[in-house]
């Protein structure tokens, strides 16, 4: 009989060039799931990604530091223990303009793929 559940002792480190620590636990790249990403991260002081529409909801779960969101116009500051669930095809960009780390967990619906995230060019 199989198991009816997966642990995960491995995650998928997708590779970056900003500093940001990114641990795929479940998704596309770790083990094929299109439906949903499951992610741990760590952003540094100062990082930041360029606006973005994805395709997907994304909902984030902040474990400690802040994260700053602009969503459409509106900038939002998440703290530790704050969460924030964000529609699909709304332009958004994620920053870390502060002076710690950001530890974060982030769960994309279907799964995050870089296809589907339509990053613009900074």
């Amino acid at each position: 009989m199989s198991k009816k559940y997966q642990i995960q002792k491995s995650p998928f480190i997708v590779p970056t060039t900003d500093g940001k620590l990114i641990e795929e636990h479940f998704g596309k790249a770790t083990n094929g799931n299109s439906g949903i990403s499951i992610a741990h991260m760590i952003a540094p002081p100062g990082w930041s990604e360029p606006f973005q529409t994805p395709e997907f909801e994304e909902y984030t779960y902040i474990i400690r530091g802040k994260k700053q969101f602009i969503i459409e116009d509106e900038k939002v500051i998440l703290e530790k223990g704050q969460s924030i669930k964000i529609e699909k095809n709304t332009r958004i960009q994620y920053s870390n303009p502060f002076d710690e780390a950001c530890e974060y967990l982030a769960i994309c619906l279907p799964a995050f793929t870089m296809e589907a995230v339509h990053r613009e060019k900074s």
